[in-house]
């Protein structure tokens, strides 16, 4: 039997990238944590398959790691193309929220009469990794959600005790 560990990348990169792609579409990426966690709990199932040993909570948190940090890096490439709507809803929501205040700060006036929200690299970066961070948690929690959930039983947890002889001296008629 083959005691090595599975390669863990290829489990992460599958969950990460659906997780990714399903957190940077919109309408559907207010769901983000949701996507993010079931992805790196598919990953811990794909893994869980991949696996000859019985996986460890560290295992499951370490896919899930990898898989928030790919899917942050998916989820910033998936959402580029969106950028301008999503400004647009911004700017919208900031503009109903100006309407209903008596007394609107200065930056956001001028904000609203620029009307762009374009960031510098840095920002973006920031953004980023930010993004990164945060998906790399809730990653860890679904990666440990699934292992718990999908790993493989022990032999002794499967049978309770596996040596012991079968009683077939008492049978009923």
């Amino acid at each position: 039997m083959n005691n090595a560990r599975p390669n863990m990348f290829i489990p992460a990169l599958i969950g990460g990238a659906i997780a990714g792609v399903l957190s940077g579409l919109p309408y559907i990426q207010c769901l983000c944590c949701l996507w993010i966690i079931g992805g790196a709990m598919l990953s811990a199932y794909l893994l869980s398959k991949e696996s000859a040993v019985m996986l460890t909570i560290g295992d499951g948190a370490i896919v899930g790691i990898l898989s928030g940090i790919i899917a942050a890096i998916v989820d910033y490439i998936v959402s580029i193309p969106f950028q301008a709507m999503n400004a647009e809803f911004i700017r919208n929501v900031f503009e109903k929220i100006a309407e209903q205040m008596e007394e609107v700060p200065p930056s956001w006036e001028n904000w609203l009469q620029q009307g762009s929200m374009e960031t510098s690299l840095a920002m973006t970066m920031l953004g980023l990794l930010i993004s990164m961070f945060i998906f790399a948690a809730f990653g860890a929690l679904g990666g440990i959600i699934g292992v718990s959930i999908f790993k493989k039983k022990s032999p002794q947890t499967q049978q309770g005790v596996q040596n012991a002889p079968k009683d077939t001296s008492h049978h009923q008629s």
